[in-house]
């Protein structure tokens, strides 16, 4: 099982850990949301809860409890700038269909 993120996300989860100034690292996690069903969730890890599982990728610490990890598995966070756009991206191989706005999906 496995989370990574790309050298632009990293640095960018660095940077705003640096400028808040405090930190364990970040937390992934997937709740029902939608019109298809799961919404990613991605926040600021402050403490390590009993059932998270943590990876550790080009410096960044990243929680994901153990029941979000089925959906996660294998992701990759990205982080793009796109003309006026900018946000992380979830490439995550589990997806078998996203709704047309892009903030659900279904595994």
């Amino acid at each position: 099982m496995s989370i990574t993120l790309t050298e632009s996300a990293a640095n960018r989860v660095l940077s705003f850990i640096e400028g808040r100034g405090t930190g364990l690292g970040i937390r992934l996690a997937v709740r029902t949301s939608g019109c298809s069903g799961m919404a990613y969730v991605l926040e600021f890890a402050d403490e390590q809860a009993e059932d998270d599982v943590i990876f550790e990728d080009r410096g960044v610490t990243v929680l994901v409890d153990k029941k979000s990890l089925v959906y996660l598995d294998g992701t990759e966070l990205d982080y793009a700038k796109e003309g006026l756009n900018e946000g992380f991206k979830f490439n995550n191989p589990n997806v078998k269909d996203s709704c047309g706005c892009g903030e659900s999906f279904t595994v």
